[in-house]
């Protein structure tokens, strides 16, 4: 009885989101707030110099930090299934890569645009970088590093994107080496349970598995079921 109620819910959510306009138009919104915020943070720090050292650990660290925090959303969402909470049309478009994990082919700087989107979160985070830029002090290394985690946090998108959906020698090389999520790596996210919830290159996926065994069911036998009745109308992944 519970499954059927959630399988409904499902259904109801995920009827709203592509029925309504202002969810695809939130999504747009979002887009265009994240990449301003983005675009502004980035030229701001690129007017501070730090010395090719600190620039290089500074991004390297945004690597890592970014695909722990990147898996972490995921994970959170991978198990939410409040369908009819206000954001219950938002949750159910997510499920969807794992219904339908081929996303449609665009350019690469539509997929960072269209993808972004999805990213509610990373409009506070930008604002609070924005935000600590006019009032604070910031050590210029540090500051340097979290406004890489916002861009990065993009950027982890369409490495997803590049995964799931292109096969070119670059997207897989950059895979290979750990620079993009590989195929091979994200692979048992899809096949197997509860794990590998890394979304720029995986890295981290060794600390994030530890906390998904500990604090979540997983996806197989709760969310995943939950879309088993709906019927989409397309065979690729819808836009997000």
């Amino acid at each position: 009885m519970e499954l059927r109620n959630k399988q409904e819910q499902f259904n109801v959510a995920i009827g709203l989101y592509n029925s309504k306009i202002r969810y695809k138009s939130l999504g747009v919104s979002v887009s265009i707030i994240i990449i301003s915020l983005q675009f502004y943070l980035l030229s701001w720090i690129l007017s501070q110099p730090i010395g090719a050292d600190r620039q290089a650990l500074s991004v390297l660290t945004a690597y890592f930090i970014t695909d722990f925090i990147n898996g972490l959303v995921h994970m959170f969402m991978d198990n939410n299934d409040r369908y009819d909470s206000l954001a219950g049309p938002l949750i159910a478009n997510f499920h969807m890569h794992h219904k339908i994990p081929q996303y449609k082919k665009h350019n690469l700087f539509i997929v960072y645009f269209i993808e972004s989107g999805s990213k509610i979160w990373l409009v506070g985070y930008l604002l609070l970088l924005f935000a600590i830029k006019e009032m604070y002090e910031v050590d210029s290394t540090v500051f340097h590093t979290l406004v890489y985690i916002g861009i990065l946090s993009s950027v982890a998108e369409v490495s997803h994107y590049l995964c799931h959906s292109s096969c070119s020698t670059v997207a897989v090389f950059f895979g290979n080496i750990g620079l993009l999520l590989s195929k091979h790596h994200h692979a048992r996210h899809h096949m197997q349970d509860n794990c590998n919830y890394g979304f720029l290159n995986g890295f981290t996926d060794p600390l994030l598995n530890q906390i998904a065994s500990a604090f979540c069911k997983g996806y197989k036998n709760n969310t995943d079921l939950h879309y088993a009745n709906y019927i989409s109308v397309d065979s690729s992944r819808p836009e997000t």
